[in-house]
Parts: C-alpha cells; sequence; structure tokens
C-alpha cells in the first residue's frame, strides 16, 4: 500500500478499556462500554491531547469519533478533560472497527480451537484475511480511504485498534506486513504527520 501524505495532523486517541479488551476477546464492532479503567486512560487522552494542541496552538481543530459507545464515551471524557463541552463532535461510521463477524466475543485460544486451519491462515496473513462474516484489514483500508479525502484540516479522532494499524499503513509508514502487529496503546495519543506517526 502506497503511504498518502497529509497536509495536516491527524490526532488518534484508540477509546479506553472494556471488560473484554482485558479479557483479550476479539471485540470489533461489538458495543461493549468502557470500563473504570477505561474511562481513567479516556482522562488521561484527553489531557495528553489538550497540552499537544496548546504547545503547537492549533486552531479549529475537527474532532471526530467512531458511533460505536466506548468511543463516544472515550470522546466525551477526552473533551471534558480538555476543557471542552464534550458532546460538541462528529460521528463518522467509517472509523468503526473491524468487523470479526463470526469470532467477536471470542478469545484467540477459542478460535485456534474452533477453526484452526482459518486461524493458520490469519496468522500468515494478517493483513488480507477475511474472518467469516468479518472484515480484512485491507477491506478496512477500503473503508477508510474515502473518508481520509474529507480530512482537510487538523483533527483528532476517536477511534479503535484496528483503524490504527490500517492508518499506520496508510499514512504512518508502516508496511503492510508490520502494521497489523503493531501495539496501540490505549490513554496515549497518537499523531500522524507528513507520513510518519508518533506516540506523545
Amino acid at each position: 500500500m502506497s503511504t498518502l501524505v497529509l497536509s495536516h495532523r491527524l490526532i488518534f486517541i484508540r477509546h479506553g478499556e472494556t471488560d473484554w479488551n482485558a479479557e483479550g476477546r476479539l471485540q470489533g464492532q461489538h458495543d461493549v462500554p468502557l470500563n473504570a479503567k477505561g474511562r481513567a486512560q479516556a482522562v488521561a487522552a484527553g489531557k495528553q491531547a489538550r497540552a499537544y494542541i496548546s504547545r503547537l496552538g492549533l486552531d479549529d481543530v475537527r474532532f471526530i469519533a467512531s458511533p460505536l459507545g466506548r468511543t463516544r464515551a472515550t470522546m466525551e471524557l477526552a473533551r471534558e478533560a480538555m476543557g471542552l463541552d464534550p458532546f460538541t463532535y462528529e460521528l463518522e461510521p467509517r472509523l468503526m472497527e473491524l468487523s470479526f463477524g463470526e469470532w467477536e466475543g471470542l478469545i484467540w485460544p477459542e478460535v485456534q480451537q474452533r477453526e484452526p486451519g482459518a486461524a493458520r491462515a490469519r496468522e500468515r496473513d494478517k493483513w488480507r484475511f477475511q474472518p467469516p462474516g468479518g472484515e480484512s484489514y485491507a477491506m478496512l483500508g477500503e473503508r477508510l480511504r474515502p473518508w481520509l479525502a474529507t480530512v482537510t484540516g487538523d483533527t483528532l479522532i476517536v477511534s479503535h485498534g484496528g483503524v490504527a494499524r490500517v492508518l499506520m499503513a496508510m499514512i504512518g509508514g508502516v508496511p503492510v506486513r508490520d502494521a497489523p502487529l503493531a501495539d496501540i496503546h490505549q490513554g496515549r495519543v497518537l499523531v500522524f504527520e507528513n507520513g510518519r506517526r508518533a506516540w506523545l
């Protein structure tokens, strides 16, 4: 995948932890709420984003979230921590997490036990593998590409781990073979700029 170079900053926050995250379950597009740790992570990320935006003197930052409950809650807690109206932001369905289809709710050892061949196929090529009834990272990239064309200024988004991995390949200079393996931290801010990415 060729790297797109944006002419502005894309500030990324992953939603805070949920109980399914803590249990290692494939969450996908299931609407699982934040737990107490996740709410604290959202506040921490908001404070980090506020410091970054203030330091650079960025004006007119656009705020956009995935419509799932965990991302909306993270955005609202983060904006409140930034001293902003918690509810003044946009929703974008194309920022929803990668769908794991029939595997959602399972932990990886359960997938390996139920569908060992498919589990091995995913390990061989995580970028292109499509779970039954779900999406591949490559398909998520096709969903995100037209959305990226609508982002014309400095933007802060709250989205998901899979989305961050695809953005790493699309606008962060990470090879597609490596992007699905990247750790995407909760409670921290990731900035994409000039074809590169950096954690604050």
